[in-house]
C-alpha cells in the first residue's frame, strides 16, 4: 500500500505577501533565528519540552538539597529561611514549570498530528504561549538575586506568610516575584487552551468525529476547559495579594479586618482542579501506550473519555477538603468529604478499564509500558490516601504531617511525572527517528521506581508518627532519624534516575548510533504514526480522511473499506506561514513590564517611600508595539508542492 515519501519539488508559482513595513524572517532562516521566530507546533513543542526538563533539574536539585537537610536532626546544611526558599522553589518549579510545561509539549506537537491538522488554529499566538512560559520561569528564578532572595512564603502563599509586616528579610520581595511569575504563566496557559480548544473543534480531519479522537487529543481538550475556568481564580487572588503588598490594601490582613481563609478558597478553587490539570495529561498517554503494547483496542473508550471529563469537572467541587481544619462547620465538612469519596469512582473506572485492556492481551513490557505501568501502580496508593483524607477524623490527625507530602507525590510523581516519562519514551521516536536504547530505558525506569518508593512511601509512617512538614529540622528521640536517611538515599537514588533519563533524551536528537524508528516501531494505533519519522514541517501532505477510530491500526489490519484515504492537493499546493518576530517582541514587553512593576518602588534620601512606573511603562509599550506589528504584518507565508512516491 501508498506510504507517504515526500520529496519537494519548486513551486511553479510562489505566493508570497510580505509587509514592507514589519517584514517577517523568510523561510530559508536556520539557527537560532529559526528557533527565536517559528510558528511549528512541533519547534514549540520541542522548546517546551526542554525547558520544562531544565526546570526539573532544578527543581530536582532543590528537592535534594531539602532531603540532605532531613538526613538527621538538627541539621545545618540549610538556614530555616533557606529551607523555606527551598521549599517555595521547588513546589512551585515542579508543578507550574515541569509537569505543566511538560504536558504542553506533548499537547502542542502530538495533538495536531493526531487529529489529522497541518499546525495550531493560531500559530503565533501559539508561540506568544511558549515565551510567556519562559517569562514566568525567569521571572520566578530572579528572585534569588534580589533583595531577601527567592521567596520563603510556600507554593501555596497562605496568608499571613505573605504580609509585608511578617518578613524574615527588610523589604523583601521575593513573594512579588513568585505573584507576577504565576500571573505570566496563568496568561501562557490561558493562550494555549484557547488555541487548544479551537483546533481540536474546528481543525480535524474529515472524518475525524469526536468519539473518533484518540484519548490523548480529549484529554487535552478537557485540560485546556479546565485551565480557562480554574485561572481566573487563581488570577484575582494573586492582584489582590499585589494590592496588600504594594498600595495598602486589606483584602487577607487579619490585624485589618481582612480574611486569611479568602486566599485559602481562592488558592484551593484553582488548586484542586489544578491537581487534574496536572494529571489529565498522564492519563491521556496512559491510555495510548496500553493498548499498543497489550495488542488490543482500549476497553471502553466512551467510559475512559466520560470518566476523564467528570473527573476533571469533579476537580471543581472538592477544594475546600484542603480546609477541613480551619473550623468550616458541619454541613460544609461533610458535603465536601462525601464528593471528595465521589470522585474517586471515574478514577476507578479508568483504572479497571487499563487493567481490562490488558486482560487477555500479548503484553510487551518495553520501557513505555513500564513507565506506564508504574503511572497505575504508584497512581493507585495515591489515590488511596486520598479517599482516606476524605475521612475528616482522618484528614485532622494527617493534616500537615509527611502523610500529606507521601500522598500528593505519589499522584504527582508517582503519577503524573511517570505518566510523561512514559510518554517520552513512547513518542520520542517519532519526534527524532531514532530508536532509544531500551537497556537503559529499563535501567531509568528501575532506579525511579525503586528511589521514588525508597523515598516517599517512608513518609506514610513519618506523618503517621507525628513529623511535621514544612519544618527544616527536628530534634533526636522521635523515631524520625532511620526512615528519614532512607528517603534522603532514595531521593538521591531518584535524582540518577532522572538525569540519566534526560540524558538519554538530549542524546537521541544527534545521536547517528542509534536505530532508525521507521514510520511506526511500536505498530501504534493513531493517525501521528502514519507519517514519517520525523514528521515533515507540514506534517500531512494531503489531508487525511478518517475512517476508523485507530486509523495506524486499520490502514494495516483492517477491512479496505476503513483504510484511510486522502484529499487531492490543489494546485496552491501547502500554504505555510512564515516566521514571525511578534511573539518574542510582545513577551519581552510583557516580561519587561512585569519586572518594572517589581521594583517600582523605592526610597529617596529622607526615607519616604517613591514610586517609579517608567520600566513597567516602558515594558508596555514594547507589548503594545509587539501587537501591533502582529497585526500589520502581512498574511505572508509559502507554498510548498510535495510528491507522493509509491514504496
Amino acid at each position: 500500500m501508498a506510504t507517504e515519501s515526500i520529496d519537494y519539488l519548486s513551486p511553479e508559482v510562489e505566493i508570497k505577501t510580505k509587509s514592507k513595513v514589519f517584514p517577517r524572517p523568510s523561510q530559508h532562516t536556520s539557527g537560532l533565528v529559526d528557533w527565536l521566530t517559528t510558528i511549528d507546533h512541533k519547534k514549540i513543542g520541542l522548546m517546551y519540552g526542554f525547558s520544562a526538563l531544565v526546570f526539573l533539574l532544578v527543581g530536582g536539585i532543590e528537592a535534594l538539597l531539602i532531603r540532605t537537610q532531613l538526613w538527621s536532626h538538627n541539621m545545618e546544611v540549610l538556614t530555616n529561611r533557606q529551607y523555606n526558599q527551598m521549599f517555595t522553589m521547588h513546589g512551585t518549579t515542579m508543578v507550574f514549570l515541569v509537569i505543566m510545561p511538560l504536558s504542553a509539549a506533548f499537547f502542542n506537537y502530538f495533538m495536531p498530528l493526531q487529529i489529522g491538522a497541518r499546525d495550531v488554529a493560531f500559530p503565533r499566538m501559539n508561540t506568544l504561549s511558549l515565551w510567556c512560559f519562559i517569562a514566568g520561569g525567569i521571572i520566578l528564578n530572579l528572585s534569588w538575586l534580589f533583595t531577601g532572595g527567592a521567596p520563603a512564603i510556600g507554593w501555596f502563599g497562605y496568608a499571613p506568610l505573605t504580609d509585608t509586616r511578617f518578613a524574615e528579610v527588610m523589604r523583601d520581595i521575593g513573594p512579588d516575584f513568585w505573584i507576577f511569575s504565576l500571573q505570566v504563566l496563568g496568561i501562557a496557559s490561558l493562550l494555549a487552551s484557547f488555541n487548544f480548544i479551537t483546533t481540536i473543534i474546528n481543525m480535524r480531519a474529515p472524518g475525524m468525529t469526536m468519539m473518533r479522537l484518540p484519548v490523548f487529543t480529549w484529554m487535552t481538550l478537557i485540560v485546556s476547559f479546565l485551565l480557562i475556568l480554574a485561572l481566573p481564580a487563581i488570577a484575582i487572588a494573586l492582584a489582590e495579594l499585589m494590592f496588600d503588598r504594594s498600595y495598602g490594601t486589606n483584602f487577607f490582613d487579619f490585624l485589618e479586618g481582612g480574611k486569611p481563609h479568602l486566599w485559602q478558597h481562592l488558592f484551593w478553587i484553582f488548586g484542586h482542579p489544578e491537581v487534574y490539570i496536572l494529571i489529565l495529561p498522564a492519563m491521556g498517554i496512559v491510555s495510548e501506550i496500553i493498548p499498543v503494547f497489550s495488542r488490543k483496542p482500549l476497553f471502553g473508550y466512551g467510559l475512559i473519555v466520560f470518566s476523564g471529563a467528570l473527573i476533571g469537572f469533579m476537580g471543581f467541587a472538592v477544594w475546600s477538603h484542603h480546609m477541613f481544619t480551619t473550623g468550616m462547620g458541619v454541613v460544609a465538612t461533610s458535603a465536601f468529604s462525601i464528593l471528595t469519596m465521589l470522585i474517586a469512582i471515574p478514577t476507578g473506572v479508568k483504572i479497571f478499564n487499563w487493567i481490562g485492556t490488558m486482560w487477555g492481551g500479548r503484553i510487551r513490557f518495553e520501557t513505555p509500558m513500564l513507565f506506564a505501568l508504574g503511572f497505575i501502580t504508584m497512581f493507585m496508593i495515591g489515590g488511596f490516601t486520598g479517599i482516606m483524607h476524605s475521612s475528616v477524623p482522618i484528614d485532622a490527625q494527617h493534616q500537615d504531617t509527611y502523610f500529606v507530602v507521601a500522598h500528593f507525590h505519589y499522584v504527582l510523581i508517582g503519577g503524573a511525572l511517570f505518566g510523561l516519562f512514559a510518554g517520552f519514551y513512547f513518542w520520542l521516536p517519532k519526534i527524532t527517528g531514532r530508536l532509544l536504547s531500551e537497556k537503559l530505558g529499563k535501567i531509568v525506569f528501575t532506579l525511579m521506581f525503586l528511589g521514588f518508593n525508597l523515598t516517599f512511601f517512608p513518609m506514610h509512617y513519618l506523618g503517621m508518627i507525628g513529623q511535621p512538614r514544612r519544618t527544616h529540622s527536628y530534634n533526636e528521640g522521635h523515631g524520625f532519624e532511620t526512615w528519614n536517611q532512607i528517603a534522603t538515599v532514595g531521593s538521591f537514588i531518584l535524582g540518577v534516575g532522572v538525569f540519566i533519563g534526560f540524558l538519554q533524551f538530549v542524546h537521541s536528537f544527534y545521536s547517528k548510533k542509534l536505530k532508525s524508528a521507521g514510520k511506526n516501531p511500536w505498530d501504534a494505533r493513531t493517525l501521528e504514526w502514519t507519517l514519517s519519522s520525523p514528521v515533515k514541517e507540514y506534517n500531512f501532505a494531503r489531508t487525511p480522511i478518517i475512517k476508523a477510530r485507530d486509523q495506524a491500526w486499520e490502514n494495516n489490519y483492517g477491512p479496505r473499506e476503513n483504510h484511510s484515504e486522502k484529499e487531492p492537493l490543489d494546485d496552491h499546493g501547502v500554504h505555510m506561514p512564515d516566521r514571525s518576530w511578534c511573539p518574542l517582541i510582545t513577551a519581552t514587553g510583557l516580561l519587561t513590564m512585569a519586572l518594572g512593576l517589581l521594583f517600582h518602588q523605592d526610597l529617596d534620601a529622607t526615607g519616604e517611600l517613591v514610586r517609579n512606573f517608567n520600566v513597567a511603562i516602558f515594558g508596555g509599550a514594547v507589548f503594545v508595539l509587539g501587537v501591533i506589528m502582529w497585526a500589520m504584518e502581512g498574511p505572508g507565508g509559502y507554498h510548498l508542492f510535495p510528491k507522493e512516491k509509491e514504496e
